[in-house]
């Protein structure tokens, strides 16, 4: 038995670093179990994208809107480089057009605003002729997740005293003891945040949570000349499957002709997201593909689809593509889910892809639910 702690958490992940976070800001000692030697599943195979504008109404967009801020303050504190700010949201049919101006007519929209192309190539120079207007918002900013995981990581380490313990499996919780392929640990409380794994821990209660896994494919590529992006892009086929737009009356008709001239597309669940990296490659994405068990391959065809998609939006010019990946979440028809096996075990999984852009309003939640809303323990 090592020393005991008020808190432990399983899993490593945005959801359980965010749950690490809230924790220490209330006083709390934490230890964090993670079974790989580092953070490698949906947490870094994703845009490090921020997400605000277009998260569905109600708890998700409201914690998506905390989340965004306390991105910017962590990533001041751990040298964690904010990339990009804000987001263009393309938009090449009338129908498109309608869905922006129905967005901007709700408090969802504070802040935003619709450009013309004109406008809008003020923030990313390279859009194509294609674009007829944009909606734009402030609010999003884009990370590099496969290092800003590990810097956070690292800075909850050293600025808040949270241990890890990585490359150890969980094989058993029962609070206060947690039994660990590295040995037994003691803690107060004990926060599961699973992410896809459905049948380590708690078995029963992530089945009930009727979350089925979805892969996405992913790629970045690098322009031969020099661009700049200014901004995270999406485009028609983003308004026609975020929750934030899909819920507006005018989606209806956006989605009707989608179906017709890109079938494909929405058949394969595919919308565009392009973001930017330091060295000026673009990540783009992404595809949507749901089974119990996820196939490891990829389709060429699927990036095809993507790649043209950006084509339609971006001049970027001759590009190579230089890398290519997979990953998987859980995805339900409840985006946040938690479970309470025991007054003292908490687990926590999002089923959507919005873990990065949510976690930290869960975290600050969960932790506000255990341990009261009071003043920080001293």
């Amino acid at each position: 038995m090592t020393r005991p702690t008020d808190v432990l958490i399983v899993g490593a992940g945005i959801v359980g670093l965010a749950h690490a976070l809230a924790a220490v800001r209330r006083g709390r000692t934490v230890r964090v179990v993670e079974r790989d030697h580092a953070a490698v599943g949906a947490s870094i195979r994703n845009f490090g994208f921020i997400t605000v504008t277009g998260q569905a109404s109600g708890d998700c967009w409201a914690h998506a809107r905390r989340s965004r801020d306390v991105w910017v303050e962590v990533a001041a504190a751990a040298g964690i480089p904010i990339l990009h700010e804000g987001l263009l949201v393309t938009a090449r049919r009338p129908e498109a057009e309608a869905v922006i101006d129905a967005f901007l007519a709700t408090d969802m929209a504070e802040g935003c605003r619709r450009l013309t192309l004109a406008e809008a190539r003020s923030h990313c120079p390279v859009l194509t002729n294609n674009v007829t207007a944009a909606l734009h918002s402030p609010l999003e900013v884009r990370v590099e997740s496969r290092t800003a995981i590990a810097r956070l990581a690292r800075w909850l380490a050293e600025a808040h005293g949270v241990e890890f313990v990585f490359g150890a499996e969980v094989k058993a919780v029962a609070a206060p003891r947690v039994e660990t392929t590295a040995g037994e640990f003691e803690a107060e409380t004990v926060i599961v945040c699973p992410g896809n794994e459905a049948l380590s821990l708690f078995d029963r209660e992530i089945a009930a949570m009727a979350a089925t896994p979805c892969k996405l494919q992913m790629l970045r590529v690098m322009p031969e000349r020099p661009i700049r992006l200014g901004a995270a892009i999406m485009s028609d086929l983003g308004l026609a499957r975020y929750h934030g737009y899909t819920e507006l009356e005018a989606s209806k008709a956006l989605a009707a002709r989608l179906d017709a001239e890109q079938a494909e597309h929405r058949a394969l669940g595919i919308h565009l997201i392009a973001v930017q990296s330091a060295d000026g490659s673009l990540v783009v994405g992404d595809s949507h593909e749901y089974a119990p068990t996820p196939e490891p391959f990829r389709s060429a065809a699927i990036d095809d689809l993507m790649l043209g998609e950006l084509d339609a939006v971006v001049d970027t010019g001759p590009y190579r593509i230089t890398e290519q990946w997979i990953g998987i979440y859980p995805s339900g028809k409840t985006w946040l889910n938690r479970a309470a096996p025991d007054d003292a075990t908490r687990v926590v999984v999002v089923a959507a892809g919005c873990g990065a852009s949510t976690a930290f309003g869960i975290g600050e939640e969960t932790i506000a639910g255990l341990f009261g809303t009071g003043e920080a323990r001293r």
